[in-house]
């Protein structure tokens, strides 16, 4: 597989002249912010800045730091905006699995507003007169079960900030390893969810691309057949 000859490296799943479609590892950053840590916007522009000089890089979906998996970019501005109007249009299918705690049921669909806190960045559930609550739904299907964990596909109909993170907590089946809105998770756990499945219509020559990633052969993905196939 290729990687970004960067450091820290980013695996690419597919690059062409519009878009590029990478791993962000568990930990990296979407986009930089006031830690200086390294983020996938500025690694992807080192990237292509090895054979462009002043590469165009536009960030498409952003993916929360501690969570892994398929995020695409745009390397031409009109290839960012075709991706961004799927984004609106909601015709760009993304699927995330998680591994949460609690008893969730075979399958469901949450609907909640959500408000973010700008300043401690916690996102809480509100009543849905409040101003500042935005629609958040999501929709899951339950892939897998051993002993007290269990395996969602979730699907996104709206993108809000943590929103997989907080809805599932807020239902009492908090994702496995989320140490913001989870409880009592040991130390040392990287969160179990994963951007693992993205669906969308080439910007420029518009046919669909399709693209999976398996988990990782780790705990606790490791205790469910998905991650051994």
């Amino acid at each position: 597989m290729n990687v970004t000859h960067t450091n820290p490296e980013l695996p690419i799943i597919f690059e062409d002249d519009h878009l590029l479609v990478i791993e962000k590892p568990a930990g990296v950053l979407s986009q930089e912010d006031h830690t200086g840590d390294p983020d996938v916007l500025n690694l992807c522009k080192q990237h292509l800045s090895q054979s462009t000089k002043n590469p165009y890089v536009g960030l498409v979906h952003r993916l929360d730091r501690p969570v892994g998996g398929l995020m695409i970019l745009a390397k031409t501005s009109s290839s960012a905006n075709a991706l961004s109007q799927q984004m609106r249009d909601r015709t760009m299918q993304k699927t995330y699995w998680a591994v949460t705690q609690g008893h969730p049921p075979q399958n469901g669909m949450l609907t909640h507003h959500l408000s973010k806190n700008r300043d401690t960045n916690i996102v809480t559930v509100v009543s849905g007169n409040q101003k500042k609550g935005k629609e958040a739904i999501l929709s899951f299907a339950k892939m897998e079960e051993v002993g007290n964990l269990h395996l969602l596909s979730v699907h996104l109909q709206t993108g809000r900030p943590h929103q997989i993170r907080v809805q599932l907590a807020h239902e009492d089946y908090p994702i496995w390893g989320d140490y913001k809105y989870g409880k009592n998770q040991p130390d040392g756990r990287d969160i179990a969810l994963r951007a693992v499945e993205l669906i969308f219509e080439h910007p420029t020559l518009g046919h669909e691309l399709q693209f999976e990633l398996a988990p990782p052969n780790i705990e606790p993905w490791q205790h469910f057949s998905i991650a051994q196939s």
